[in-house]
């Protein structure tokens, strides 16, 4: 005798051992193989058990050794307990096809106790029948392997279909009558288990997961002609349907987390007081009602009874429970997503599970639609850093000629100064208007994030950088005006002197090579003492050169900070600040 997973296997020389020590009726459970291996059981109660606890692929069928089998499944199903406490119907049906016999619980899911004579099927309510290749009843019969079949009623109930042959034995079970009991089918057992809960939680899984993947789908085509707000409208709008219609969630909050402030910022709420959406939360676990804990711990929330729960934070007016779950992106919580109820206890673990499984693809959808957003932000800065770079220099010519001009001209044409002015007005508003252009071709919050980091201090700032070499000029304008400052440029003292002179808000810091075309860094920085504090003029210079001691006799005035070419962006940007520190 030797055990195979859960299937005992048993020789004919302990199957004739068993029959001849049975008294008056014993029963086996063939198992498919050769020289009919069998199970022994020592009664029928246990035997029905099996069939309904083993597969198709293992049970071939049951012999029952002795006469009157029927009247014995009746009198055992009126009288014995076990079957009754059964989860599982049974039901015996004959060579032609039809009920002979069932116990209580499969009468009870037919609904009446009439079910004998009838076809399985019918007894059922199986719509259409099992049709041609799913009829566990007609392949045992025929001898071939009884397949497990799953059935859907008409009113909408799923059973589980185990068949097994059933042969009755009136002789001695021996070598020679193997064979003809392994091929010999009298009638056969069907065991059948209600699956409705399970497959409907199957289907809605499978809905759930379907609707995930639509949240955020669009085609190429799509993308291109929405523009970064009706991709978000349209993400709460598919959101919103399926909380409803699937999950059967009437109030919905989701915020995200912004991972600089720790701060949940509301991106949906339905059915949410005004005040409640309002609110100011952050991801922290106490003080924040039950969302601050949830975006704090990473751990889904059930709260059963708002009343009695010191977390919650009234949402929905009138709510009795919550569900509140993190929304998670590769292990990391980008957000929450809160329901609410007007009952304690609204909700079971299953909606729980449900609501997890959807929050999970809702993340997934907010970080595609993050990156759309970011890719598009992206490809606008750098539209705009390109134009900016190309007309920066430009613009600076025609500042310093038109400063020119108008020195020249003042006090003899009124009309043609004002006329110069206004071109000053216009070519200092250009690099303003393309800055503009690019902010609103992507999102602000998104621009904001792909510049260098924030540094508040610079922002606003007027800054004028004077230098011969046209790559310093640039370099000025794209890494200082990419934190928020003003820049201009001139070539030599001259030209600086005369944008000075031509700019009526001035400039915070200046920026001088110490080596000018037509003077030193130096000689600039006391003609221009009566204008601006020397702790705001910075020297610029080459390592090592120094020929007419410009930074020594820059400091003896009060010029502090000087800076070595070439130099980090890092170090321009630091020296910046410091100059404008008191």
């Amino acid at each position: 005798m030797s055990e195979v997973g859960n299937v005992l296997l048993v020789s004919d020389a302990a199957l004739r051992s068993a029959a001849a020590t049975a008294a008056g009726r014993s029963l086996a459970v063939a198992v498919a193989g050769t020289s009919l291996p069998v199970v022994e059981c020592p009664d029928i109660e246990t035997a029905l058990a099996r069939v309904g606890e083993a597969g198709p692929e293992t049970i071939a069928g049951i012999v029952l050794v002795g006469p009157e089998t029927v009247t014995a499944l009746r009198s055992i199903d009126r009288d014995s307990r076990v079957l009754a406490s059964l989860p599982d119907g049974v039901a015996v049906v004959g060579a032609d096809g039809t009920i002979r016999w069932a116990n209580a619980r499969f009468c009870g899911w037919c609904g009446c106790d009439g079910v004998t004579e009838r076809r399985l099927c019918d007894a059922l309510g199986v719509a259409g029948g099992f049709g041609d290749g799913g009829d566990p009843v007609t392949a045992a019969l025929r001898g071939a392997t009884a397949p497990a079949t799953t059935v859907r009623t008409a009113d909408n109930r799923y059973f589980h279909l185990v068949a097994a042959r059933l042969v009755v034995h009136d002789g001695p079970v021996g070598a020679a009558a193997a064979a003809e009991i392994a091929a010999r089918c009298d009638a056969v057992v069907v065991s059948v288990r209600e699956v409705t809960h399970t497959i409907l939680e199957q289907q809605k899984r499978a809905a759930i997961h379907h609707a995930g993947q639509q949240l955020a789908d669009l085609t190429p085509a799509e993308l291109a002609s929405m523009s970064v707000n009706e991709r978000i409208d349209l993400l709460k709008s598919n959101i919103l349907h399926y909380s409803r219609d699937l999950l059967q969630f009437d109030v919905v909050e989701i915020r995200l987390l912004d991972a600089r402030t720790g701060r949940l910022e509301p991106l949906l709420a339905e059915g949410m007081q005004p005040e409640a959406e309002a609110r100011v939360l952050y991801a922290r676990p106490e003080h924040n009602g039950v969302t601050g804990y949830v975006a704090a711990t990473g751990r889904s929330y059930h709260c059963i009874d708002t009343t009695k729960d010191p977390l919650y934070l009234e949402g929905c007016k009138g709510a009795k429970s919550s569900l509140t779950v993190p929304l998670t992106y590769h292990d990391a919580v980008i957000g929450t997503f809160n329901v609410e109820s007007p009952e304690p206890g609204g909700f079971s673990p299953t909606d729980l599970q449900f609501l997890e499984i959807f929050a999970r693809d809702v993340a997934v959808a907010i970080n595609t639609l993050e990156l759309l957003v970011a890719e598009k932000a992206s490809t606008a800065a750098e539209s705009i850093e390109a134009i900016h770079g190309a007309v920066a220099l430009p613009v600076d010519d025609i500042l310093n000629e038109a400063v020119n001009v108008m020195e020249k001209y003042i006090g003899h044409d009124a009309d043609v100064v004002e006329r110069l002015q206004k071109i000053l007005r216009n070519a200092r508003d250009i690099k303003l208007v393309i800055q503009k252009v690019g902010e609103k071709m992507a999102p602000s919050s998104a621009h904001t994030q792909l510049r260098q980091p924030q540094r508040p201090q610079l922002v606003g700032r007027r800054i004028l950088v004077v230098d011969a070499n046209e790559q310093v000029r640039a370099s000025a304008h794209s890494h200082l005006e990419r934190c928020g400052c003003i820049v201009e440029t001139a070539r030599d003292g001259g030209e600086a002197l005369s944008m000075l002179r031509g700019a009526r808000e001035g400039y915070d810091v200046i920026l001088s090579d110490i080596r000018l075309p037509d003077m030193t860094g130096y000689d600039l920085l006391v003609r221009l003492q009566d204008r601006m504090p020397p702790g705001r003029f910075i020297l610029m210079q080459e390592f090592g050169w120094d020929p007419g001691h410009s930074i020594v006799k820059a400091r003896q005035s009060g010029s502090r900070l000087q800076l070595f070419k070439p130099f980090r962006v890092d170090q321009l940007l630091d020296t910046i600040e410091r100059a404008l520190q008191p």
